[in-house]
């Protein structure tokens, strides 16, 4: 008996690592070989997510996670005064303008970018951080404000980021992988706002700027917020002098002292504007351009209203409409359809086909009048 008992007792294999599925073995995952796995896991998640959603297009916000908000202002001021840093209150000042700027701005995007009407389910041009303090809070808190979703694709660092509380819950993502964030802020991005900033923003700023100067991406508008403090930050005038970036790489983006300023420098340089469920944009997307390639008339790529050789509207036979080729049809009232056959390519036409070449005569008819 107490052999066979021993047999009856399966719990050591139940509970060993091997016996879970896979995912639901987080040491199974965690294996260096499967990083591939993992890498695909946090594309997919966060792709899927985003589509449920329907997010098609975002106007990515880069910024200082240190800038302080309004409600932490004070007590900052304070400690600064009695720490006799006399610097620190002016400092803080100019981050708080930061602040409140990019806190419009994330109001006006998802005002007017259409965030907040989609059109047949897809929204455009929402509002997206890297889902942290300072700047990001601020732009999500805008969006927030002006009622519409906004995203937050937040980062695992040794010391912990929280995200911050402005974020659409549904929409606030975290990543392992720097390279799997900087895939999804890049891959949707119609439009960037970046604000003043350190190593990250530095960072995330070239990363885009490298991906249009050498034209992997489309066109993408680009604008820095304060000149005053890029300018004496970076030097680009002297990457140009030493021959390092060629003229036109300057215009690759431009400056913006207030938030109405960024939307305005965004839409002038091609980010589509949106009003109501029926968008008016700049910028055609891929698969419409696609169409338009192929000449067929759309909202996107109307017919034209002339000739362009004649000037004539009606008379001209070239603006006339293209017709359907005329099909023989069947005693149903349906189209018969010619098929290719599989072994030589040629058409076949069917029985009833009207169409079909009537037999040279080979002889006197034998029909008699």
């Amino acid at each position: 008996m107490p052999e066979a008992e021993g047999q009856d007792d399966r719990s050591a294999q139940m509970k060993s690592p091997s016996y879970l599925l896979p995912v639901e073995g987080t040491q199974f995952l965690r294996r260096d070989e499967m990083r591939a796995t993992r890498f695909a896991l946090e594309y997919a998640k966060a792709e899927l997510l985003l589509r449920d959603w329907g997010i098609r297009s975002t106007v990515i916000v880069f910024g200082s996670a240190r800038v302080l908000s309004p409600e932490q202002l004070a007590d900052a001021r304070q400690a600064a005064v009695a720490a006799g840093d006399h610097a620190e209150p002016e400092r803080l000042a100019r981050r708080a303008a930061w602040y409140e700027a990019a806190r419009e701005f994330g109001r006006i995007a998802s005002e007017r970018g259409g965030a907040l009407s989609p059109a047949h389910r897809w929204r455009d041009n929402v509002i997206a951080t890297g889902g942290g303090p300072g700047i990001m809070e601020a732009a999500n808190r805008g969006a927030r404000e002006a009622g519409a979703p906004s995203i937050g694709f937040n980062i695992t660092l040794p010391d912990e980021q929280q995200p911050n509380a402005y974020i659409t819950p549904e929409l606030c993502f975290r990543f392992h992988y720097f390279a799997m964030r900087k895939m999804h802020l890049a891959m949707r991005a119609r439009a960037l706002a970046i604000f003043p900033g350190g190593f990250g923003t530095l960072d995330e700023r070239f990363e885009i700027l490298t991906l249009r100067q050498t034209r992997k991406s489309p066109p993408t508008p680009i604008v820095l917020f304060d000149k005053a403090y890029w300018t004496r930050v970076i030097d680009f005038e002297a990457l140009l002098d030493e021959g390092m970036i060629a003229p036109a790489h300057l215009g690759l983006f431009a400056y913006a002292q207030t938030a109405e300023e960024v939307w305005r420098a965004l839409a002038r340089n091609g980010l589509g504007t949106f009003h109501g469920a029926w968008a008016r944009r700049t910028v055609v997307p891929p698969a419409r351009r696609m169409l338009a390639a192929k000449g067929r008339a759309s909202r996107w790529n109307p017919a034209p209203t002339a000739c362009a050789t004649c000037s004539s509207s009606s008379a001209c036979p070239a603006m006339r409409p293209a017709s359907k080729p005329s099909l023989p049809r069947t005693g149903r009232w349906r189209p018969a359809r010619h098929w290719p056959t599989r072994r030589s390519g040629a058409r076949r036409r069917p029985a009833s086909c009207a169409r079909k070449s009537p037999k040279t005569p080979t002889g006197p008819s034998s029909s008699t009048s």
